[in-house]
């Protein structure tokens, strides 16, 4: 038998679990699906003929495309889990050289959702171009351009993933030859010129206002601040990862030695040329939304009773409807009569679902005179108690820090009661997976006072998608990258960011008083490719860093920044709130004697010998990251499974597929980094 015959032999089986699974579409290379119309209700050839067939459609990508809450931990607010903002339950093994392996089979390398907007795309754009689709012609561009988004948008996520990736913009054909030739990796930077080209497409179709009128479709404001995210993104990958094999024309850059890669040049001439541009497209796509949309006020109440003011700023990421905030430029709806719920504001009122805020998280705030809580006159109250840490702070973590005791429900509107639920006291720190109090610091971000969704899973708050304080900052950083100063603009942009705030807006002063080898303790973002950037840069780092936190930005910009090579000479040690000062009082009992445990293998805290600060991750003694995270540089991309080659190889010499592999990662399934 041929080898098409047996993969297809084999794929007609595999088939069955992709329709159940809905898994990778590509990871056959020639399954069925690629010649299939896509997983949908309806596609005959009848469909995609009228308006209201397009927005049925695209909305329906929106909810394989775009991210959901499930829990805290479980979508959005958990993703910055397992950095240095976060600590998740369980460490993550990339902070455990050779833990993480090549796979045989799955991963990240696979195509349903590109598939599904290139059939879209490839069977509605020639009927708009002849008028052969029925409906308002202003709408009907839109749901073009919500094509064009939505694949730049999962591009996006492959970049961000493996760097170089195969472009396919067409619906391809169920042959070997032709699926083995468009699995060829285009250079990073191609890829991303080609989703820039796509969010151009986008803007010049989609409407200013969301189309639905409520902000649960894409609009062109959500268009450019995504756009300004992939351009600052590229440009300052390119920029540190310069001269390495992670850029195209890099020291041992892996595409070089395919033929189809050779003699590769930048569209703008040169690797500096590019990140400049890039940089440019950056500050202007971001100005386009952060001059014409207004922050959220926040007006520095923290409501705890039903006659405190409400804040639209604390209110923004845990209101049933988002429609009525100016910054919202996109948000997912749930609906407890249809059974879309989630879990995020029971979680939010407790523990955040284990996923506890680090004690550098915390320290990266600033006093409100605008000074770092090291500095000499800043004011500090020290953390011997939670409350002490919130005093006197940046309001972002005055309002999002919870405090032993406070209320978390005011009121219950179908139960007519009120104050029924307040934060623990102490945080349970000695519990077990999701229950557990991870750092002792917990967040109340997606938070909402109405008891009616306090029920497990019964919760139906919005998804914050795209904010527009996102703009503001993506501005200030692409201007200082780009002209190393900060423009009229960007000063703007920064005290607006740093008056709602509640800090002073005087970031020079900051800047003047910012001790990087301080700063360095707790902020990986203090750190590019090993050195200490410089403090400028840092406090641009540091406001992005506080504004979005717990908001699924801070992963992508530590790559981006490649901000985690000092770990691998340095292991860095996970902390939370200061357990062994006053605090450890709460964990007597009536007797004076302690609830928590150390120093044995039945322990549940860390021993005070290792540090003040609770240490997640180095209780028992057994953790794999006990002495510390550290790092390989194959992590800053995902290796490839090696059933990808094998497909599309001859005699399964992986060498001979069009397919290679990411730097620092073998060819060879079950294997560890490259050097370990």
């Amino acid at each position: 038998m041929n080898k098409k015959y047996n993969i297809m032999n084999q794929m007609k089986k595999y088939i069955v679990a992709l329709f159940v699974g809905l898994t990778a579409i590509f990871s056959s290379c020639t399954n069925e699906f690629l010649d299939e119309e896509p997983l949908a209700d309806i596609t005959p050839e009848q469909y995609l003929w009228e308006e209201s067939q397009l927005a049925a459609y695209t909305i329906e990508q929106y909810i394989d495309i775009f991210p959901s809450h499930s829990n805290w931990s479980y979508g959005t607010f958990g993703e910055d889990g397992n950095t240095d903002n976060m600590a998740a339950t369980n460490y993550a093994d990339k902070y455990t050289p050779g833990m993480v392996k090549v796979p045989q089979t799955g991963g990240n390398w696979e195509f349903t959702n590109i598939y599904n907007v290139n059939y879209y795309l490839e069977t509605v754009v020639p009927r708009w171009e002849a008028g052969e689709i029925s409906g308002t012609a202003e709408n009907i561009d839109h749901y073009v351009g919500e094509g064009y988004f939505l694949r730049a948008f999962e591009y996006f996520e492959k970049v961000k993933a493996f760097g170089d990736f195969p472009i396919i913009t067409e619906v391809l054909a169920d042959d070997l030859e032709i699926l083995t030739e468009a699995s060829k990796r285009y250079p990073q930077s191609e890829v991303v010129r080609f989703i820039l080209e796509d969010l151009d497409k986008a803007i010049e179709l989609l409407q200013d206002d969301p189309i639905d009128g409520n902000g649960n479709r894409l609009s062109k404001y959500a268009a450019l601040l995504f756009k300004s995210r992939v351009a600052l993104y590229e440009a300052t990958w390119l920029k540190y990862f310069s001269g390495t094999a992670y850029v195209p024309n890099g020291s041992g850059w892996p595409g070089a030695d395919k033929d189809y890669n050779s003699g590769y040049q930048y569209q703008a001439g040169s690797i500096d040329a590019e990140i400049d541009w890039l940089l440019g497209e950056a500050m202007s796509a971001a100005s386009a939304v952060a001059d014409a949309i207004a922050l959220v006020t926040n007006n520095g109440v923290l409501q705890q009773t039903t006659t405190d003011a409400t804040n639209p700023y604390l209110d923004m990421f845990g209101d049933d409807d988002m429609s009525g905030y100016s910054e919202v430029l996109l948000w997912r709806a749930y609906d407890d009569g249809l059974g879309f719920t989630h879990n995020v504001v029971n979680t939010a009122a407790g523990n955040n679902s284990g996923n506890g805020t680090t004690k550098g998280m915390v320290d990266a705030f600033l006093m409100s005179n605008g000074l770092p809580i090291y500095d000499a006159s800043s004011g500090y109250h020290g953390d011997d108690y939670i409350s002490d840490v919130r005093t006197d702070r940046d309001q972002r973590l005055w309002l999002f820090l919870k405090e032993p005791g406070q209320t978390n429900l005011i009121f219950n509107l179908d139960a007519g009661t009120h104050g029924i639920q307040t934060e623990a006291e102490p945080p349970g720190i000695a519990g077990s997976g999701t229950s557990n109090y991870t750092t002792g610091y917990a967040l109340r971000k997606g938070i909402n006072y109405d008891g009616i969704h306090t029920d497990n899973g019964g919760a139906f708050t919005g998804a914050i998608v795209f904010r527009a304080s996102e703009a503001y900052l993506n501005y200030i950083e692409a201007c200082y990258e780009k002209n190393g100063s900060i423009d009229g603009t960007a000063d703007t942009y920064w005290k607006a960011l740093r008056a709602r705030a509640g800090v002073d807006e005087d970031y020079t002063k900051t800047i003047a008083a910012t001790i990087m080898t301080e700063e360095a303790k707790g902020d990986w973002g203090a750190y590019s490719a090993g050195e200490l950037v410089d403090a400028t840069l840092y406090n641009i780092r540091r406001e992005r860093r506080c504004e979005l936190m717990a908001e699924a930005h801070r992963e992508s910009d530590l790559r981006r920044w490649r901000a985690m090579d000092q770990m691998i000479t340095e292991p860095y040690h996970v902390e939370g709130f200061k357990l062994w000062g006053p605090m450890q009082e709460w964990y007597k009992d009536e007797n004076g004697d302690f609830t928590i445990k150390w120093g044995t293998s039945t322990s549940t805290v860390s021993s005070p010998d290792l540090s003040d600060y609770l240490r997640p991750y180095e209780i028992v003694g057994g953790e794999l990251v006990y002495n510390g995270y550290e790092w390989h540089m194959a992590h800053y991309l995902e290796p490839i499974a090696i059933q990808q080659f094998l497909i599309t190889s001859e005699g399964n010499d992986v060498t001979t597929s069009p397919i290679y592999q990411n730097p620092d990662w073998p060819t060879e399934a079950n294997l560890g980094p490259i050097g370990l």
